[in-house]
């Protein structure tokens, strides 16, 4: 079923106006330009159900932006999960990891090489290491 009003001109002449307006300010909300997207979509279709109201407004962007602002904290108050559903088919399962070499451990460097001021790759991932360093936070 289609929609359509007498104010839809004033209302898509409006929206390419003040669209890219819109975008940034989501965007500073949210701080992801594809979430900033959804956002303002959300934002404009409350405001295309709520136009002949709004058309009454004395400052139009104003209430625009609060509508944006309220879209974007009702989003927050929901969990993450009620607005995400994978499905199986949906995840991507990793393929092989490439073969590559590993670096030699502690015991087969050569002294002056372990005391050198990078730590080695062992001592970040094994507890074997005799040139123990605290760890890195």
């Amino acid at each position: 079923m289609e929609r359509t009003s007498k104010h839809d001109p004033q209302f898509t002449e409006y929206v390419q106006a003040r669209k890219p307006w819109l975008r940034r300010t989501a965007y500073l909300l949210c701080q992801d330009w594809h979430r900033a997207d959804d956002l303002t979509q959300a934002a404009l279709i409350k405001l295309y159900l709520n136009w002949e109201r709004v058309q009454k407004a004395t400052h139009l962007d104003a209430y625009v932006r609060s509508i944006l602002v309220r879209t974007f904290l009702n989003e927050q108050k929901t969990t993450w999960w009620s607005r995400i559903s994978l499905k199986e088919g949906d995840i991507e399962q990793p393929g092989p990891l490439p073969l590559t070499r590993t670096p030699p451990t502690c015991s087969r460097r050569s002294p002056r090489f372990r005391h050198a001021s990078a730590p080695c790759w062992c001592c970040a991932t094994t507890a074997t290491c005799r040139w123990k360093r605290p760890p890195m936070y």
